[in-house]
């Protein structure tokens, strides 16, 4: 099973980039796994916040073939315990699913038409974070889900 991180606009901060990009390559020792980035939208002054969604959403929804199994990180998600993440990760590669993406939206969250075509909502707290660091939180925690599957020592209960 192929695993995406769907994102829009690019990683801004230095420290984020490089605190991502060790989680990639940790993962890249477990699972096939991609990051896809969505250019952020330009001259969007003029546009309101739902014309940003549906034109985010637009971008999202070309990612996404109907076949994968699309996760929406979303506050209004079920909250898993890193345990239990590590569970529903395994129980999509144990069944026929190809790609599983997770998406992360834009500042403004997903379209009617992005939270129409998802499989599930999964939110990482109930406390909010910024997009840019939702990204970090979320590799770190698809990369703890690998380690409690294979039971090494990187969790502990």
């Amino acid at each position: 099973m192929k695993t995406t991180l769907v994102l829009v606009g690019k990683t801004e901060e230095k420290y984020l980039i490089e605190a991502c990009g060790i989680y990639v390559d940790k993962l890249s020792h477990y699972i096939d796994f991609d990051m896809v980035v969505i250019p952020a939208l330009k001259n969007t002054k003029a546009l309101s916040p739902a014309m940003v969604k549906e034109k985010e959403g637009e971008l999202i929804l070309k990612q996404i073939q109907p076949a994968d199994y699309v996760v929406l990180l979303d506050e209004k998600g079920a909250m898993l315990t890193s345990v239990e993440f590590s569970t529903f990760f395994q129980q999509r590669q144990l069944s026929s699913i190809k790609q599983l993406k997770f998406v992360i939206g834009g500042a403004y969250g997903f379209s009617a038409d992005v939270y129409a075509r998802k499989n599930q909502l999964l939110s990482l707290s109930k406390m909010t974070f910024s997009h840019q660091m939702v990204r970090l939180i979320f590799l770190e925690q698809l990369y703890r889900a690998q380690t409690i599957l294979r039971n090494e020592p990187y969790h502990h209960i």
